[in-house]
């Protein structure tokens, strides 16, 4: 991604990862970030410092590590205005000429606004032949109102078109109209739960699915992209108490595909958020090769909301810790990157 090249436009940059951070805090129970904002905080020293690990031969990438991956997101924009101010050079651009690899890639992530970093994940998902449907589905699933709306607005400016227009364009069928039903960013966010409804939407769900031949998509669609994540937990548990088994087996039995992908994680995350991430990490990192991609937009995109409670739950479930995972699949400066995000370094 082009770095930010004026300062009104990281001033309005700025502004927008601090609005999607506020999205994100306005609307989740207590968690346990691995980064949190340094304090005390002096963004033209962290400037300094980082001019110095870069200016002249070689390079001092241990000193990059130890600041940019113990501050915030808010706090490396303000870094990156202040080196600019200090020194008339862009901060990302210096970072990207003295680094290279994975390590880069990681840099430039981590000193990206996040609105415009989960807008370009969507965007290369879509652009040029085949889908990444697994990236809609982890971006567009887990997302709040509010983050749906922030991304979007940075989606139009960097691209020139509409985020909805694009996924209904490279997607079909009923995965299309989840994806559509989704970048609304209109669902409800009551923590109210309405234990009569929940009744009610449970028989729905069974009689769309289980109880006719062929399943009506739509109610699925309808139920799971509009009622808020505590309600759609009560109508899970009164769906178990209708039938005597789970609503994701039912979603198993009846639908297939990126649309059974998409509904399942639906559930995964109402029930337990930190876990389906913690599977997202394990599946980078699992077999041969790595899917950096993705290990790196996990670690970035959560380190300042759950990582510490999807750490905990990735050796919960595999028995093994998400650091050993990390030490065993990467290396050099991006490895002490990584373990840095995890406070590890």
């Amino acid at each position: 991604m082009s770095s930010v090249t004026s300062n009104s436009s990281m001033r309005s940059a700025y502004r927008a990862s601090i609005g999607i951070r506020r999205g994100f805090k306005s609307f989740r129970y207590t968690t346990k970030p691995t980064v949190v904002p340094a304090n005390p905080f002096d963004p033209r020293e962290d400037a300094a410092v980082l001019r110095k690990a870069m200016k002249g031969f070689g390079t001092d990438e241990k000193s990059i590590i130890h600041v940019l991956s113990r501050r915030t997101n808010e706090q490396r924009l303000r870094i990156a205005f202040e080196f600019k101010t200090l020194y008339g050079k862009d901060l990302v651009s210096d970072l990207k000429s003295e680094t290279s690899g994975k390590f880069e890639d990681l840099l430039v992530a981590l000193m990206t606004p996040l609105p415009q970093f989960y807008a370009k994940e969507l965007h290369d998902a879509i652009a040029g032949i085949g889908t990444d449907e697994d990236v809609l589905i982890e971006v567009m699933c887990t997302m709040s109102n509010h983050e749906i709306n922030v991304i979007k607005q940075a989606y139009t400016a960097m691209y020139g078109t509409l985020l909805e227009d694009d996924l209904r364009g490279d997607t079909s069928g009923n995965f299309k109209r989840l994806m559509t039903s989704l970048s609304m960013g209109n669902r409800s966010e009551d923590f109210h739960v309405d234990q009569e409804k929940a009744r009610e939407d449970a028989r729905s769900l069974l009689q769309a699915g289980e109880l006719r031949l062929g399943t009506d998509e739509s109610v699925f669609n309808a139920v799971l992209c509009s009622r808020s994540f505590p309600q759609l937990k009560a109508i899970f548990n009164e769906y178990q108490f209708l039938t005597g088994h789970d609503i994701d087996d039912a979603i198993k039995a009846e639908f297939s595909g990126d649309l059974e992908k998409a509904l399942r994680a639906i559930v995964k995350i109402v029930r337990n958020k930190p876990l389906f991430f913690a599977e997202r990490l394990h599946k980078s990192m699992k077999g041969l090769g790595t899917n950096d991609r993705q290990l790196i937009r996990v670690m970035v995109t959560r380190s300042e909301i759950d990582l510490g409670d999807i750490s905990d739950m990735f050796q919960t479930k595999y028995g093994e810790t998400l650091q050993s995972w990390i030490e065993g699949d990467c290396s050099g400066h991006y490895k002490k990157c990584l373990l840095g995000l995890l406070g590890l370094y």
